[in-house]
């Protein structure tokens, strides 16, 4: 029975690309495990970083706290104002660390709620298994490429990599529910306020 591919799995697969035996777990102690693993989860944070359907949370309201700091969540690793680009051509509002900064007060202290739009950082066996395929395939090739450094065996992963990558963008135009209200134009007429999902700060959504 196929499963989807696991963090242990897709380490596995980085160390065949080098001929190295499959490990029993994440803690074998083997280095060439342990770097896997470390590329793996650069990787992952690399491609996640870009904004997915999968991993962005539209809306997502975020309270100041007692210092008046919009604080975000730790997970979040991309944040903006909520249709922002609609409303205005300059973001006062920009992300500085795990905060919100207002650039024309030049403060941290915001002192109100945000709505926001984010994209977070989920744990590899959170991401839909074609996901999980590209970052693998992409990290099997960068790990190649550290450790052996052989242009013949980087050739095949590479195509490997971009046809993983035409399977991921597939799978985003499938479920993203993309149409013509994503278009600049059409959106700055028709924006409406939808629903927000709200926390307090340090909360996790």
């Amino acid at each position: 029975m196929t499963t989807p591919t696991t963090t242990l799995g897709a380490v596995n697969s980085m160390l065949s690309t080098i001929g190295e035996a499959p490990v029993n777990n994440l803690n074998s102690g083997l280095t060439d495990a342990e770097t896997a693993e470390t590329i793996l989860n650069e990787v992952s944070r690399s491609v996640q970083a870009q904004g997915w359907n999968f991993n962005s949370e539209p809306c997502l309201t975020v309270a100041a706290d007692t210092d008046g700091n919009v604080v975000l969540p730790q997970e979040v690793i991309r944040a903006d104002l909520s249709n922002n680009k609609y409303r205005s051509t300059t973001n006062e509002y920009i992300q500085r660390g795990n905060k919100i900064y207002d650039k024309r007060q030049h403060t941290f202290n915001i002192g109100k709620a945000l709505t926001l739009d984010v994209v977070v950082l989920l744990e590899y066996e959170q991401m839909p298994e074609v996901a999980r395929r590209y970052v693998s395939v992409q990290a099997a090739r960068v790990f190649q490429e550290r450790v052996v450094g052989s242009d013949r065996l980087s050739s095949y992963t590479r195509a490997d990599e971009q046809a993983a990558l035409f399977a991921l963008q597939e799978h985003e135009g499938d479920n993203g529910d993309y149409n013509i209200f994503d278009d600049y134009s059409t959106a700055s007429v028709l924006d409406r306020n939808i629903g927000t999902k709200v926390i307090s700060n340090g909360s996790s959504f």
